[in-house]
């Protein structure tokens, strides 16, 4: 399979909301050609609908983890805070050298911060 571009679709019970939650709040840019709930994420294009069997908060959050690759964890995560975003996770330290830090969106689904800092090895 040769695979152009990924895009994941993230129903809601309302999807207006998580629409605006990504556009407002995590600041993403919506995708060029296509309506209003489609984000530009590089070669991943993030999108929000509603779907039938989809209702209230996500029943299992951690399932799926939304990654953002960021330079500044601790800014990025200072200017959501301010925004009213909550966080779970703050600046844990992974062993492979990443930070990553976990918020929550409107319907409860896990979305991540993750810097990589990798640490420099042991003198000899």
């Amino acid at each position: 399979m040769k695979v152009n571009e990924v895009f994941v679709n993230i129903t809601s019970d309302d999807p207006a909301r998580l629409i605006a939650f990504y556009r407002d709040v995590v600041g993403l840019t919506p995708k060029p050609g296509l309506s209003e709930f489609a984000f530009d994420l590089g070669t991943m294009t993030l999108g929000f609908d509603g779907h039938s069997d989809t209702r209230g908060k996500a029943g299992e959050p951690s399932r799926w983890l939304l990654n953002f690759s960021v330079d500044d964890l601790q800014a990025e995560e200072q200017r959501l805070t301010a925004q009213g975003v909550e966080f779970i996770r703050s600046r844990g330290r992974e062993t492979w050298g990443g930070l990553i830090s976990t918020f929550l969106d409107p319907d409860g689904n896990y979305l991540q911060l993750i810097e990589y800092r990798p640490q420099p090895a042991p003198a000899k």
